[in-house]
């Protein structure tokens, strides 16, 4: 078994299920579990790197999202020795910044990037937890690209394949760990 394919089957174990959150109808993926097995957390960001160099995935930078993405896009960066840029909800950031709102499957949210983080010409990797229809990652690719860079590729932990959110983001690379068939 390929050290993917072991993340794949141990992945039901450590991604909890929490229906009716944020609101009715939504089954929220916790991904906390994942974080409190360093064993299982080691693979799962060994395969991400392996899924990178295989691909031959090239960047300069890499942007999340507050706030789960915050818990990949760091240890990534290290891992790849790469700087992170943090995408805020609004008001956080203290300097002036790009913004873009989009929807989710429950509402609106918008999102902020310090307009001096991201510089024309970088390569940027967007980093999330999760993949579900797309529109925070396109989002995110957004205000990469409203910042003169560009995309390198889109990574996810998770894939709810059936949202089809990849379809979204079909003009970028598209990189899922975890394949989630039902939610």
């Amino acid at each position: 078994m390929t050290k993917k394919e072991e993340v794949i089957a141990l992945a039901d174990q450590y991604i909890k299920d929490v229906p009716g959150f944020p609101k009715p109808g939504i089954i929220f993926k916790d991904v906390t579990p994942v974080f409190e097995n360093p064993e299982y957390l080691q693979k799962v960001f060994d395969v991400m790197v392996e899924e990178l160099k295989e691909r031959n995935i090239q960047f300069d930078k890499i942007v999340c999202p507050e706030a789960r993405g915050f818990l990949f896009g760091p240890t990534l960066g290290l891992l790849t020795k790469k700087g992170v840029v943090i995408a805020r909800k609004p008001g956080k950031l203290p300097r002036p910044g790009f913004c873009v709102s989009y929807n989710l499957e429950y509402g609106t949210a918008t999102l902020v990037v310090s307009e001096d983080s991201i510089k024309p010409g970088d390569k940027v990797l967007v980093v999330d937890d999760l993949l579900a229809t797309g529109g925070s990652a396109k989002a995110l690719c957004e205000l990469v690209e409203r910042s003169g860079a560009n995309v390198a590729a889109v990574m996810f932990y998770i894939e709810l394949t059936p949202l089809n959110g990849r379809k979204v983001l079909e003009k970028y690379p598209v990189i899922s760990i975890v394949p989630v068939e039902a939610y």
